[in-house]
């Protein structure tokens, strides 16, 4: 099996840094409620302790312009300067679903400030740091499509406007990454995508047609940011970069109803869609997000990895795994504390709780890809 040659660590920790308003008006900041931006160098330094030197962490754009071209970086020097400090190698989000006050997204004001934003950063990062840096300009554009354009479930709560905000979203996405690399010509991009499998119910074979049509829908902002599909919004091969696929236990369901079980015969192996993905586009390709709560969590990554290396034998040059959340937080909607990770939601002195099953089942999981250990 071929080591991964784009990363620091295979085994990665990513740093859920959603950021969008809710209904209510409330902003979220997971970044803050965690004390990850008070904790960075010690959540860096403790993840090191599992050999994970890889991470995906948030850039907070609420908290940086306030005031249109007036940025203020007091919330992003600190961890910068902690991924220096520890070695750690960041993939920087740059949009976690939210943005700034004021900003009217469907108009092409919001392409604008966010490419002066990404450049702004851009700019930061390379002042403070040799590494070449890794960016995801804006994650899980189709996630962000649905919930926030289609089903008013995230902000800006259209509906029926889900298609529109994925074209809006990847022309927001190309004009951020020309930004940057006038910036830094070295630098690279990720993009995060769930990828999914939905079927028709049995009961219903007509709505085969209906079931595919969302199962391919997955690929529509990755056909766009790479120009083969709604060229006029200047999509190019060399833009897609890096595909991050985001996988989680409920990403296969029935068309209008229930997730499918993995002993179902309808539901898919992880493996085959990492291979459909990666035939698909030719790209580097990773597991960007995956994770699940409580008790399942050592099991789920049993599997993950287990599919993975089945990826790996049948070709999928696959360059890491991301264990997302790596930190518990607070849900989104009703606040409660989601045991996902492998580390708590609040450090005390300094140090955060391990999860001792999923910390003994990443050990074991390390040993067993044997090669792909970096320490």
């Amino acid at each position: 099996m071929p080591a991964p040659n784009l990363f620091q660590s295979f085994f990665q920790g990513g740093f859920e840094c959603s950021t969008h308003q809710l209904a209510s008006g409330r902003r979220l900041d997971i970044i803050a409620s965690t004390k990850h931006d008070i904790s960075a160098a010690a959540d860096y330094s403790q993840l090191s302790e599992h050999s994970i030197s890889t991470v995906r962490d948030g850039i907070r754009w609420h908290l940086i312009e306030g005031t249109a071209g007036i940025y203020h970086w007091d919330s992003f020097l600190p961890m910068l300067q902690a991924a220096r400090e520890t070695g750690t190698q960041v993939i920087w989000d740059l949009l976690h679903y939210g943005w700034p006050c004021g900003i009217d997204i469907w108009k092409p004001e919001f392409v604008a400030r966010f490419a002066s934003f990404a450049a702004a950063a851009a700019g930061i990062i390379k002042e403070h740091s040799d590494s070449i840096p890794f960016y995801a300009p804006i994650n899980e554009i189709s996630f962000m499509a649905w919930g926030g354009g289609q089903v008013g479930y995230l902000n800006p709560f259209a509906r029926a406007r889900g298609f529109e905000l994925k074209v809006q979203l990847v022309r927001a996405s190309i004009a951020a990454m020309h930004a940057i690399l006038d910036i830094d010509p070295r630098a690279r991009f990720v993009h995060c995508d769930p990828i999914i499998n939905v079927v028709a119910d049995s009961a219903r074979p007509w709505e085969h047609e209906a079931a595919e049509g969302h199962r391919r829908a997955q690929f529509e902002s990755w056909d766009m940011i790479c120009g083969s599909s709604w060229p006029q919004l200047g999509g190019q091969q060399n833009l897609l970069d890096i595909i991050g696929v985001n996988y989680y236990s409920h990403n296969q369901w029935i068309l209008e109803g229930d997730t499918l079980a993995v002993d179902d015969s309808r539901y898919r192996p992880l493996s085959s869609l990492l291979l459909e993905t990666f035939i698909r586009y030719k790209k580097p390709i990773f597991v960007a997000e995956t994770g699940i709560e409580d008790d399942a969590r050592p099991a789920w990554l049993r599997y993950v990895c287990a599919e993975a290396r089945k990826a790996i034998s049948i070709g999928v040059p696959l360059e890491g795994i991301c264990l997302y959340p790596i930190l518990e937080h607070l849900g989104w909607d009703d606040s409660r504390l989601c045991r996902n990770g492998l580390l708590s939601s609040l450090p005390d002195a300094g140090r955060r709780e391990e999860h001792v099953p999923l910390a003994e089942e990443l050990k074991l999981q390390k040993h067993l890809f044997g090669q792909y250990k970096r320490h």
